[in-house]
């Protein structure tokens, strides 16, 4: 059954030229006073509305803009239990450390695979509620073989994009032989939950593991058949971006200390759809008291940028990705431009997809529409729920 969308206020496109078809995203377009049909899950027409050709049935946006659904490319949703005291803390002045994430290690080991299930339905109808079509999502808080293994295969039943990263943080069983668990990663583990992924990704900070074991990691995992990710530079400076653009992963995500080498590296990683995207995670910054990561910078350089949310229990617990188009343009200095287009098709190109993140003709049909006029609204109207219905292949919700 086919569908026309019609009295489009802003219809926010973000197609790829005419003399380049079929290559996923191009840069950020829009067209007003337009019209889309889907068909077959798939978006078949786009053009001013007068001229949108019949569909089995219509539905009139009454001037509200409609924007590609957005694309979450790192979330980290397979767990149990919740830290919100480890937040107040934080907001009274402890920082944020890496070992936090221990303590949900511990409650999601002790959990059955029903309450994760359940946690992790919850966490996604929530993320399709605020326009999210297209979502990422780790392991790495099981940090044994049978607890990997069952958080990729839980994660599998919601996305086709999930993260194997056993390498998240050393569990304390293994604290004094981290060689030892790096062999468990890079062998047993990978073996069990490779399957099930389609990345391999790790925590190359201070506190969790080092330039050499990240790279071990990743190269096992590419070794595996598993596409590269990496959490890089977060808590300081420090090598993982270096680590990422070596191993070409697809994405280098938090980048909130970056050198003048690091920004250069990504620059010059390889062309939009196949170089190295910088993820960064706002919601982070807020959460944590951090510094924001330098968007200008790194646009300025002529770097691909994409924007998720982190979700996770311990140093960022938003679903939100309205909230972080909000928090890009206010406290990154993007454009409303840039930071939807990040959102949408920033985060395509992290997760390496050529068929969302757009609404290019034959594009998935995910898209979202606003109870407003233009994507301005995501960022204007903060904290206000916008999202009036949500298509995801074609297939209307309302929140």
């Amino acid at each position: 059954m086919s569908t026309l969308i019609t009295n489009i206020g802003e219809l926010v496109t973000n197609a790829a030229p005419d003399d380049d078809p079929g290559q996923g995203p191009g840069p950020f377009a829009a067209l007003t006073g337009a019209a889309l049909v889907i068909d077959e899950g798939r978006v078949a027409w786009t053009g001013p509305a007068g001229q949108a050709p019949a569909a089995d049935e219509a539905v009139d946006c009454r001037g509200g803009a409609v924007l590609p659904g957005f694309v979450d490319s790192h979330a980290h949703l397979v767990f149990a239990g919740e830290r919100s005291a480890e937040f107040a803390a934080r907001m009274a002045g402890t920082p944020y450390q890496a070992g936090g994430i221990r303590s949900t290690v511990a409650a999601t080991r002790a959990a059955p695979d029903e309450v994760l299930r359940a946690n992790l339905a919850r966490l996604t109808r929530e993320m399709l509620a605020q326009g999210t079509t297209t979502l990422e999502c780790k392991s790495g808080y099981g940090l044994t073989v049978p607890d990997e293994a069952r958080a990729v295969a839980l994660a599998a039943e919601v996305t086709p994009e999930v993260t194997f990263l056993g390498a998240h943080v050393v569990p304390p069983e293994y604290e004094g032989d981290r060689a030892g668990y790096l062999d468990l990663v890079c062998g047993p583990m990978l073996t069990a939950c490779a399957p099930h992924a389609r990345w391999v990704d790790v925590f190359c900070e201070r506190g969790a593991f080092d330039a050499d074991e990240a790279a071990a990691v990743l190269a096992a995992g590419h070794a595996a058949g598993l596409l590269t990710r990496i959490h890089a530079n977060q808590l300081g400076p420090g090598p993982g971006v270096q680590v990422a653009v070596t191993a070409g992963a697809a994405s280098a995500d938090h980048c909130t200390y970056l050198s003048d080498a690091d920004v250069d590296a990504l620059a010059s990683s390889g062309p939009p759809s196949s170089g190295t995207v910088a993820t960064l995670l706002p919601g982070v910054e807020f959460s944590t008291r951090q510094p924001y990561p330098d968007a200008r910078r790194l646009l300025a350089a002529g770097v691909t940028v994409a924007l998720a949310t982190d979700c996770n229990p311990g140093s960022c617990f938003t679903s939100s990705m309205p909230l972080c188009v909000a928090l890009a343009v206010r406290e990154m200095r993007m454009t409303t431009q840039e930071a939807v287009w990040s959102a949408t098709a920033g985060g395509a190109r992290a997760l390496r997809r050529s068929d969302v993140g757009h609404l290019s003709l034959g594009a998935r049909a995910d898209l979202m529409l606003l109870d407003g006029p233009s994507h301005t609204y995501l960022a204007y109207r903060p904290a206000v729920p916008l999202i009036r219905a949500v298509w995801q292949g074609g297939q209307m919700s309302r929140p």
